[in-house]
């Protein structure tokens, strides 16, 4: 390796070293200030890490970051030996760290020290070595600790640990590996493309099986000419095939799935760390207002995705900075109203299925409605009666109740981009809190951003994806469910009125003709809810998720971009959004004339997962069908026997009478024994579809590979 690159593979090391240090330098200098008697017990790591970011820089010829280390060294020293701490000397001691940090930056975009906080620091520093008490630093801006912008080059959070001496490495130990987390993304994006190939080859292998059936089938027609012969040996090719793809895409499954686990292992972090910095950011901001605050974190243990934590480090550092700001009050007014000087601020994490509960809450003096209203009402805004309807006001961009404007508060801008960042990340953030008692402010978001379970629609002739996971029911609407109060349409709960809106209206896309039962989407947010008129309900897969770049970052309601099983694209709408502005749409026609409606085909459909009927139900009334949808077998065989049908769709493992049962049941009647009967489950193997067939089924549809246009076209080929 020549001397340059040499040098600059130091200096690269020596960057990605210091921001660890960093984070244990600020660890210990808070600890050493909330309790100057534990000097002994925090001094001594204190100065190794001092001493190794000196021997570091040293090597990666940092000449001003060696002798800052050294100088503070000095500094901090004598503490060990009972010489008590100033509040000027922590101020000190902090505004040398930021400049470390500021160094660092520096060095990373090759810029020179020259002219450097670190540089200026550097006359204050041997002063106070030399026992001359530190001066009364002026007021410093308040450090951000996860700026926004590009990283430094091949740098990562690290833990915070104290740095020990070397360890002896025993000889056939694995040692510890750095990796970035742009590489660590990269190679999820690639685990995730190989699992969508796993899902296009398992669609392609029951295309593969539906061929072999039919040649199967043209086989038997032609049985006893020339042609039969031909059809056997295809028949006994496709089988082959069939069993070697089968062979290959378990394989395949089995690999794609561990190393998917095993990238996802590799990337997890504890929420503790994605905490790292905001107990600095706390303090800065209780010092220049005069007030104590304690940061405690629960749940920092908890291991979370590395691009959810960096996603969540800016909204967390705003809700900080907010709850000791607005929240918390001055040492004297606490006293008053009988609490501790000190004022106590909370984060915590917490699963909750495949979210991520994320709280920041203060034992502060709460919100104050009031204000919030009467700031509304000076902007031209409307105050909501209902306190929790109004505490939502927070999230307004420019609406903000500080008397004056500081470094930290009084400009109306932070909660707003809380809320955009949070839905960004397919989030939502809620706010509560009991007066004079404190304020909790909780974002709720997806455990994983890189993979994801989608419902896709057709609006207006396009596919769009909706997170199945802020879908809360399916919907097919008819007219007593839907009215209109103050010219906006809502969905009638026995609770509640659901506001109701097109989504090709939210969205400005051309919308399908009025139909008798419309099918509609019903999404949550928090505690919001809608509901959405789509064109029809297509199915629900997991796709890989892909950023839209910075270009269309800023696009209304849309998210991020879905890539599909088969490789197409369909954008991923943000559901907290369209939320939002489906409350505001005048009211629309739904519905058909009477004139309009046509006689419409019966199908009875039994499946005792409630998902999956509701589903298939939307699927068929979305195609004219008017579909009886049951729990159970036996409660199909009673409704058939009453209304009787055109079709029947039926689960084959189902309580009390299972689809099989039925099927031999309806073909046993000479009622509805031409009645076709299509299964439509999750056994794939060939002697299940035997047996299906055997029943009397017309159809048998595999649920791993079920596709709505193939249920839809076995329905019209049958009726």
């Amino acid at each position: 390796m020549d001397r340059d690159r040499l040098a600059q593979a130091l200096l690269d090391s020596f960057l990605e070293e210091l921001e660890g240090h960093v984070v244990s330098l600020n660890r210990d200098l808070l600890a050493l200030e909330q309790a100057p008697a534990r000097a002994r017990e925090l001094i001594p790591g204190l100065l190794r890490t001092l001493h190794s970011v000196k021997g570091a820089s040293r090597a990666a010829s940092a000449s001003r970051v060696e002798t800052a280390c050294h100088r503070l060294e000095e500094v901090l020293e004598p503490l060990i030996h009972g010489r008590a701490p100033s509040p000027d000397l922590f101020e000190l001691c902090f505004a040398t760290v930021d400049a470390l940090d500021d160094a660092g930056r520096r060095l990373a975009s090759r810029q020179d020290l020259s002219g450097s906080p670190l540089e200026a620091l550097l006359p204050q520093l041997e002063q106070a070595a030399q026992g001359v008490p530190p001066p009364s630093p002026e007021r410093r801006p308040e450090p951000v600790p996860f700026a926004p912008g590009p990283a430094r080059k091949g740098a990562e959070p690290t833990p915070p640990a104290e740095v020990e001496p070397p360890v002896p490495v025993v000889p056939g130990e694995a040692l510890p590996v750095r990796v970035s987390g742009q590489k660590l993304d990269a190679l999820l994006g690639r685990s995730g493309e190989l699992r969508v190939a796993m899902l296009r080859l398992e669609s392609h292998a029951e295309s593969l099986e539906s061929l072999r059936d039919d040649v199967t089938g043209l086989r038997a027609s032609v049985r006893g000419t020339a042609s039969e012969t031909t059809l056997r040996r295809v028949e006994l090719e496709l089988a082959r095939v069939a069993r070697v793809l089968a062979q290959d895409r378990r394989a395949l499954f089995q690999s794609s799935t561990g190393l998917d686990d095993e990238v996802r292992r590799a990337r997890m972090l504890p929420f503790e760390e994605g905490c790292t910095g905001l107990e600095r950011a706390a303090r800065d901001v209780a010092h220049g207002l005069g007030r104590r605050v304690r940061m405690e974190v629960h749940g920092g243990g908890l291991d979370l995705d590395r691009s959810l934590l960096q996603s969540l480090r800016e909204p967390l550092l705003h809700l900080v900075r907010n709850a000791v700001a607005h929240g918390l009050e001055a040492p004297e007014e606490r006293v008053r109203h009988g609490k501790s000087e000190e004022g106590r601020v909370v984060l915590s994490a917490r699963l909750r299925g495949s979210r991520v509960e994320v709280a920041v809450e203060d034992d502060g003096r709460g919100l104050d409605l009031e204000a919030l209203r009467e700031r509304a009402r000076a902007r031209g805004l409307e105050a909501p009666e209902d306190d929790a309807e109004a505490a939502r006001l927070v999230f307004l961009p420019g609406l903000s109740t500080a008397p004056r404007v500081t470094a930290v508060s009084g400009r109306g801008v932070g909660l707003d981009v809380v809320r955009a960042q949070v839905e960004a990340l397919r989030g939502s953030v809620e706010v509560t809190f009991k007066a004079g008692q404190g304020t909790r402010f909780t974002l709720d978001v997806p455990l994983t951003l890189s993979t994801l379970r989608v419902l896709l629609v057709d609006v207006g002739g396009q596919i769009l994806a909706l997170a199945s996971e802020g879908v809360d029911r399916l919907l097919r609407l008819s007219p007593s469910d839907v009215r209109e109060v103050e010219g906006r349409m809502s969905w009638v709960t026995p609770d509640a009125l659901v506001p109701l809106a097109s989504l090709a209206s939210v969205l400005d896309l051309p919308s399908g003709p009025p139909r008798a039962r419309p099918s509609a989407v019903v999404l949550s947010a928090g505690t919001a809810r809608a509901a959405l008129v789509v064109d029809e309900v297509i199915a629900e897969q997991e796709v890989l998720v892909r950023s839209l770049g910075s270009r269309v970052k800023r696009a209304r309601h849309v998210a991020a971009a879905a890539v599909l099983p088969d490789g197409r694209m369909a954008l991923l709408l943000n559901p907290a959004s369209l939320v939002r502005a489906a409350g505001g749409r005048p009211s629309a026609h739904f519905f058909p004339t009477p004139r309009e409606q046509a006689v419409r085909r019966r199908v009875v459909l039994a499946d005792d997962s409630p998902t999956t009927r509701m589903l298939e139900q939307s699927i068929l009334e979305a195609a004219g069908y008017d579909v009886t949808a049951c729990a159970d077998g036996a409660e199909a065989w009673e409704r058939l026997q009453a209304g009787g049908a055109d079709a029947l769709v039926l689960d084959v493992e189902m309580p009390r009478m299972d689809g099989i049962s039925l099927t031999e049941a309806v073909r046993a009647s000479p009622r509805f024994g031409r009645v076709p009967v299509v299964l439509v489950t999750s056994r794939e193997k060939s002697e299940d579809k035997a047996r299906g067939l055997n029943a009397g089924a017309s159809a048998y549809i595999v649920k791993s590979a079920f596709d709505p246009t193939s249920l839809l076209e076995t329905l019209r080929r049958l009726l």
